[in-house]
């Protein structure tokens, strides 16, 4: 559930986007945006007492690029803020793989699927590798391309590649997963 409303203030900035529309638009579809990230916030907060780390981080980048765009009324902040977010991402997860016993992907996936620990870290660095790519993407889509293709490609690009990154990911864990190889050899 709490994933499903982290994406409410990306399709409120694609539905004002695009009623509002004309280059102007950017600004009242960022300005809903952040009022809609801050209240999915507030029920985030309501519901578990607390935002978890990532949440807050992500929310503090979404208001700061949003309120920089509003206030200098210039829209390469807010084009900006899925690279920031990207390579922030990215950081974490290679970050991870210093840092504690198990990287990011294997805290996500590790109760349901066992795998070697090298097999972890090179999943952990796929990410790593897709997050500082789909943030170079975004530059790049902002900065040649009009407003209009770049709000369509991040929504609609970005949710596509992520989409088929995460299927390409399933069909490489099936390759290395030990718990499906165990549980075929018991039946």
């Amino acid at each position: 559930m709490n994933s499903l409303l982290e994406f409410l203030p990306i399709i409120a900035f694609f539905a004002v986007y695009k009623w509002v529309g004309g280059i102007e638009a950017v600004y009242p579809a960022t300005a809903t945006a952040i009022g809609v990230a801050l209240v999915v916030a507030a029920i985030a907060w309501r519901r578990q007492g607390q935002l978890p780390r990532r949440q807050l981080v992500m929310l503090a980048v979404f208001v700061v690029m949003g309120g920089l765009t509003l206030a200098f009324h210039d829209a390469r902040f807010i084009k900006a803020k899925p690279t920031i977010v990207g390579w922030l991402t990215a950081a974490f997860f290679l970050g991870s793989q210093f840092i504690g016993s198990k990287t990011l992907v294997q805290r996500a996936f590790g109760e349901s699927v066992t795998l070697d620990p090298q097999i972890w870290r090179r999943l952990n660095l796929a990410w790593v590798l897709f997050f500082t790519l789909l943030g170079g993407l975004n530059l790049y889509v902002a900065h040649t391309y009009s407003t209009d293709v770049w709000v369509n490609f991040k929504l609609f690009g970005v949710l596509g590649l992520t989409v088929i990154f995460v299927v390409l990911q399933g069909f490489y864990l099936m390759r290395y997963d030990k718990t499906a190889d165990s549980t075929a050899n018991d039946a």
